[in-house]
């Protein structure tokens, strides 16, 4: 089975439920291919993340996808029926136009990459991207809805009726959950199942005690939003100051509500018992909860009628043999057990939330008894081996398909790195790249970023869908900070030669961090510059993944000539317009005819890609330099480049 994730926007830091719940499938065997429509929000990751074999696959930017519908609506893929549909029946709000462009991508990764089925976590904008997505490419869907998603964030019960009819099964993280779907979506009451999130044990060990705090802490998890329920713990926390209750509480995450519970946390002269942690991974998260007595989690109903409905932090909690105190909420309940687990309090109630945390913090002995209760019931009934089962076996009922192969076994490809696109100083690379598809040479052109305020020509525009697209700086970064070992040798190795400046190559080697796994993933065996500044790409890649490197060099390059003649030595060969440098080398490097010296060169280019004709170069210069780029495919096996990746 290969199975696709869809969600709206990928990581958040709060849904560690969905992290789990990818490498559990993945510990079984199941090949994922994961698409987010939206990049994160943050660098931040949890440390978990960086174990998940599949790589996440990102939308290009809407300004490409807007080409991809003009192309899919001379092609016949636009579902433009379906838009016009649902634009009528659920107004222009929804986005239909731009639901279907989002699809338009992720039908085509998911077709190419074999799925077989495709899941998606919330009823939102990405359920309702999947009907669109379902209607291209054919692939059948699921959803699992949470709560707030289908209750609040969707906004529409007959788009939630028509995504539940469309899905294969619905699952619902709570009894309560599930019910409340199966009263609005009457229809589809058979196909949604209560399948609770799970938790994986490996990264939360067997607790330690807690210890013999002089003041018992308390710690709270989520996002600063209304429904966490936190302006009422902090009016808790100033009534057991007033008390004389010894205790310090400590609240992590972020949110919209930051300053205005800073402001009343100071208006309570509460700096010295409560503080604002912000956001931590995973792992700062649970050395807290370990270091902590007490977790509470106040939730409520906010004006719009959002709310908690599982939170995961409370099973994260319990995992950590820490009681809870919270309220009797949604499916709270179905996870902490009143006096056995915790203590539940009424929604808004702060008299009971007062009392319930005064007799815990006063009460060591009766903190550890729910505390180790709240163990065995995480070991017993919400352990992620056990949650997954009913999902695997929704799945396996649906996915009847065979297995597809992700790609022809023995097909290598070239990646060609495009610093840049548009670029002044490529003023060919589409006329290149299409030469190079008439004579069926394999290549995965890589854009690095995309001006987006660059016009864009028609032969742009027809190019653009065949292009990828890398993810914003936000990924970039995440990347980064993911592998401190690995940037520090790279750094390392960048000290011992001729240096690259800093800029550039900070830059490009974070373009290699994510390249790296998409370039193992597309079976790529070589890798081509099209620029001085790619070059330092194409070189971090060559130790990264063990592929082979040519190089175009442009006729006034950014780069410093003694790197630039340094670093062409590690390459197979390449494009030069330097005659005199072209003679210092023994390899294949050709005089690049497609290069332009001089402002009326550059103009007769511009004619020639305008017309559609290359005027500079001739088919005998793109026949030679695609032989050498065939020859450079073929030079290594994939088992090769794989083992030494």
């Amino acid at each position: 089975m290969r199975l696709g994730y869809l969600y709206s926007r990928y990581p958040v830091i709060s849904q560690t439920f969905c992290d789990a719940e990818m490498l559990a499938l993945e510990r079984i065997g199941v090949d994922l291919e994961i698409g987010s429509i939206y990049p994160p929000l943050t660098s931040l990751r949890h440390e978990h993340i960086s174990r998940l074999r599949a790589p996440v696959h990102y939308a290009p930017p809407q300004k490409i996808l807007r080409i991809w519908e003009e192309n899919a609506k001379t092609t016949g893929e636009w579902p433009g029926e379906l838009v016009d549909r649902h634009e009528q029946k659920y107004g222009r709000e929804m986005k239909a136009e731009q639901r279907a462009r989002n699809a338009l991508y992720f039908a085509e990764l998911f077709t190419r990459s074999g799925v077989d089925h495709f899941h998606v976590h919330f009823a939102n904008r990405a359920a309702h991207t999947a009907l669109f997505l379902k209607q291209i490419s054919g692939i059948p869907f699921s959803v699992t809805a949470h709560g707030q998603d289908f209750m609040k964030d969707l906004g529409n019960d007959e788009l939630l009726r028509e995504i539940c009819a469309a899905a294969e099964f619905v699952a619902a993280e709570t009894d309560y959950s599930r019910d409340l779907l199966r009263q609005r979506c009457p229809d589809s009451a058979s196909e949604i199942h209560r399948v609770y999130n799970g938790i994986d044990l490996e990264h939360f060990p067997i607790p330690l005690l807690p210890t013999a705090n002089s003041e018992p802490r308390i710690i709270s998890v989520g996002r600063l939003v209304t429904f966490k329920g936190f302006e009422q713990l902090i009016d808790a926390c100033a009534e057991l100051g007033r008390r004389g209750v010894d205790f310090i509480c400590e609240i992590i995450g972020d949110g919209p509500l930051r300053e205005n519970l800073q402001a009343k946390i100071d208006k309570l002269s509460l700096s010295s018992r409560v503080t604002l942690l912000g956001s931590l991974s995973q792992g700062g998260v649970f050395e807290k909860l370990q270091a902590g007595d007490i977790f509470a989690l106040p939730s409520v109903t906010d004006r719009q009628g959002a709310s908690d409905v599982f939170p995961t932090v409370i099973m994260e909690a319990m995992s950590a043999a820490r009681p809870v105190v919270s309220t009797r909420l949604a499916g709270i309940p179905e996870l902490v057990v009143h006096q056995e687990t915790g203590l539940l309090v009424r929604p808004g109630d702060t008299i009971a939330l007062i009392a319930a945390l005064e007799q815990l913090i006063r009460n060591p002995e009766l903190r550890l008894r729910y505390g180790r209760a709240g163990r065995m019931r995480i070991e017993q009934h919400f352990r992620i081996e056990q949650t997954i089962r009913p999902v695997v076996e929704l799945l396996q009922r649906t996915c009847i398909a065979p297995p597809k192969p992700k790609t022809a076994p023995g097909i290598r490809q070239i990646a060609y790195l495009i610093d840049r696109w548009p670029d002044k100083d490529l003023p060919l690379i589409e006329r290149e790249l299409e030469e190079m598809n008439r004579r069926n040479i394999s290549i995965v052109p890589f854009v690095c970023e995309l001006d987006s305020a660059a016009r864009l020509t028609r032969v742009m525009e027809r190019m653009a869908p065949r292009l990828e697209f890398l993810p914003d700086a936000m990924v970039m970064e995440a990347k980064w900070r993911e592998n401190p070992a690995l940037t520090q040798k790279l750094e390392e190795q960048r000290a011992q030669g001729e240096r690259v400046p800093d800029g550039i190559f900070l830059r490009q080697a974070r373009f290699a961090l994510v390249l790296r796994e998409l370039l193992l993933e597309r079976n790529v065996s070589h890798v081509h510059a099209t620029s001085s500044r790619s070059l330092v790409c194409a070189l971090i890649l060559q130790k990264l993944v063990g592929v082979t490197a040519s190089a175009t060099i442009e006729p006034r390059p950014e780069l410093p000539q003694n790197w630039i003649k340094s670093a062409l030595r590690r390459c197979e060969g390449g494009r030069l317009t330097d005659r005199k440098m072209l003679r210092n080398y023994n390899g294949p490097f050709l005089l690049d005819k497609a290069a332009f010296r001089s402002l009326p060169q550059k103009a007769f280019g511009f004619f020639g890609e305008k017309i559609g004709i290359d005027l500079t170069g001739g088919a005998s210069f793109w026949q030679e330099w695609s032989e050498l780029l065939e020859r450079w495919r073929r030079e290594k096996t994939p088992d090769e480049f794989k083992a030494s990746a």
